[in-house]
């Protein structure tokens, strides 16, 4: 958000020790400023009148609550997951922010005004936070910046550029946490996404056949879907209080090398909709969906109407 100076200044502010070895089961999120509210107003301020203007701006408004954002719904159902969990895990959410602790403030003055328990941040001035999502332990990291999320893909975290869309009302009642994930690019390698791209569908296909008992390596988003399994396998199996699904556009016979890759790597996704092409809103919505994944720009469009969107910027549909 703002690029007060160009050299690192980070102050990292968390009232906490680090996890230990013998720590409960740890998930935990890194999040954006942008991600987390609507900063809309702030940043338009930034963009056409400069780093002197937006801090001034927002030291006159820390006052002035910010209104939720793209991912503040997702974010207080991961938090709710702690009144569950008890002593056996624990889901930590932290603030990674381009603002200085001074332009800051009124951000986590508006986290304490709505009730969400984050209480770990980074505030850099201006230079890319990235840096801090290994530091934290964090398994993923949202981010409305997408240099940031390219970062933090390339430094090996699971990330994704949390589209601008309204934010989602939470429904009374619903607290269980359903996040949604594209396979290729995402959860998977592009291996063959570069033959399909390369060469096209009836080769993409012959390949899938052929590789079939051959499991995919791992995509990007891989070990935080590790880590929602390792959450979910605390809980009887119909108490979980989160639910994965993967939603493909691979279709039969494609599905089978997904599957067995799956049963390989010794993970569980709750439901699989191989949908041959057709569009993924819809199935999105029908699941209902907190978040959804994917590494493909035009399918990110068409899901955003239907719930909240994180582009991948990885692998070959994203190269150049």
């Amino acid at each position: 958000m703002e690029g007060e100076v160009a050299a690192l200044q980070a102050e990292a502010e968390c009232d906490e020790p680090a996890a230990t070895p013998s720590a409960p089961i740890r998930l935990v999120v890194a999040i954006s400023s942008r991600a987390l509210f609507d900063l809309s107003e702030a940043h338009r301020v930034f963009e056409e009148q400069g780093v002197e203007a937006y801090h001034a701006y927002q030291v006159a408004n820390e006052g002035e609550i910010l209104a939720p954002g793209v991912a503040f719904a997702l974010t207080r159902k991961l938090l709710a997951l702690n009144d569950k969990l008890g002593e056996r895990g624990r889901v930590e959410v932290i603030l990674l922010s381009r603002n200085s602790s001074d332009t800051g403030l009124r951000v986590f003055n508006s986290i304490r005004h709505h009730g969400l328990a984050i209480r770990c941040a980074a505030f850099t001035s201006g230079a890319s936070p990235y840096r801090y999502v290994s530091a934290f332990g964090a398994h993923l990291f949202l981010s409305a910046d997408r240099d940031d999320v390219r970062q933090a893909l390339a430094a090996g975290c699971a990330a994704a550029t949390i589209l601008p869309a309204p934010a989602r009302e939470s429904v009374a009642g619903d607290e269980q946490l359903r996040l949604a994930f594209d396979g290729d690019a995402v959860l998977f390698s592009d291996e063959s996404e570069q033959i399909f791209r390369a060469e096209g569908l009836e080769a993409f296909t012959a390949n899938e056949v052929a590789s079939a008992r051959q499991p995919l390596s791992d995509g990007p988003f891989k070990g935080f879907l590790l880590a929602l399994r390792r959450i979910q396998a605390l809980f009887p199996i119909d108490e979980v209080p989160l639910r994965t699904a993967l939603i493909t556009a691979r279709g039969a016979p494609t599905h089978e090398r997904v599957v067995r890759t799956l049963r390989a790597w010794n993970i569980r996704i709750d439901e699989s909709l191989f949908l041959d092409g057709l569009g993924k809103g819809p199935f999105l919505a029908a699941f209902d969906a907190d978040i959804f994944f994917d590494d493909q720009e035009h399918h990110c469009r068409d899901t955003l109407g239907h719930v909240a969107t994180g582009h991948v910027p990885h692998g070959v549909a994203n190269a150049g």
